[in-house]
This record gives structure tokens, C-alpha cells and sequence, in this order.
């Protein structure tokens, strides 16, 4: 996995949907939209009103994956964040989830305030820049890549493309 910066800007506290987008976009058929992909991929979703910065999350993702045991926890930012609504660019809110999965909070919260991952975030964002990434998810193979929630077959193609043999 490389994070990708989709919003840097986006300020701390988070910014609103309708702020975000500006006036006219239909952000209820937005959100509908994005429910129905969702759904097809069996991934839960509800209705956002707001954009939060995932800087701190992306820091403290590239931590835990450097722990034992880890996994889950990007299943519970993804939570926290499409169906909870909760800014995960606090502290407080990631400390929560740290507390959830059974990681380390003094650990984790040294992680968020000394930014000791920040570098790595940094490689990553880079590379997603030089590799020409527009949004999430990419996918990349033999030099080719789709952008975005793909169906099935779209990846079967882009890794057939790549030479990938069927089993």
C-alpha cells in the first residue's frame, strides 16, 4: 500500500462536503452514489456532510504496520471515518482506535506528536506524485494503472495486460 494526499489542504478540523465541492453539487446524490459502490464491494458506507485531513492517520497507519497485529486497524480508520463520521485528523479520535485493536497508545501517540513516520508518508506521496496518481484506489501492473473502484474485470484486464496467466 502507498498513501496518496487526495486532499492535503484540507484543514485539520475538516472542512465540509458542500464548502469543499461549492454551491450546486448535489452532495445527498453524491453520497447516494457513493453508498451504491460501496455496497456492490460490500464495504459499509453512510451519508458524510464532512472532509477530514488523513495525514495523521496515513502517519499512524505506516506505525502500525509495523507492529504486530495491525491489520485491523485500517479497517477501523476506514470505519471511523466512511461510517462514523469522526475526524481522523485528531489525535484524540486515532488514540481511540489505537485503544480499540489492542496497540500501543503511548506508542502510537508519540508516533503523532513527534511525527516519526512523517518521512515515510512523505516517500509515499511522492510516489504516488511521480507515478501520476489522481485518486484512490490505483492500481498499478506491467507499467499500466486504473484509477478509482474498478469492476472485477477491469482488474483482470489491467493484470492480464500485465502479463498475469489465469490459474
Amino acid at each position: 500500500m502507498v498513501h496518496f494526499p487526495l486532499h492535503p489542504e484540507t484543514p485539520l478540523q475538516g472542512q465540509s462536503l458542500s464548502e469543499m465541492f461549492g454551491p450546486g453539487k448535489d452532495i445527498a446524490a453524491m453520497n447516494q452514489n457513493m453508498k451504491s459502490l460501496m455496497t456492490q464491494e460490500e464495504l459499509p458506507y453512510e451519508n458524510r456532510t464532512m472532509t477530514y485531513n488523513s495525514r495523521l492517520a496515513q502517519e499512524l497507519g505506516s506505525w502500525a504496520d509495523t507492529q504486530n497485529g495491525s491489520e485491523i486497524i485500517h479497517e477501523k480508520i476506514y470505519q471511523a471515518y466512511f461510517v462514523e463520521n469522526k475526524n481522523i485528523g485528531s489525535s484524540d479520535v486515532l488514540i481511540q482506535i489505537v485503544k480499540q485493536v489492542g496497540l500501543n497508545e503511548f506508542e502510537a501517540l508519540k508516533v503523532l506528536n513527534e511525527r516519526t513516520f512523517k518521512q515515510e508518508v512523505d516517500k509515499d506521496w511522492s510516489k504516488a506524485r511521480e507515478k501520476g496518481v489522481t485518486g484512490v484506489p490505483t492500481y498499478f501492473a506491467g507499467g499500466a494503472g486504473v484509477v478509482g473502484a474498478q469492476p472485477y474485470e477491469a482488474l483482470v484486464e489491467l493484470l492480464e495486460h500485465a502479463g498475469a496467466k489465469k490459474k
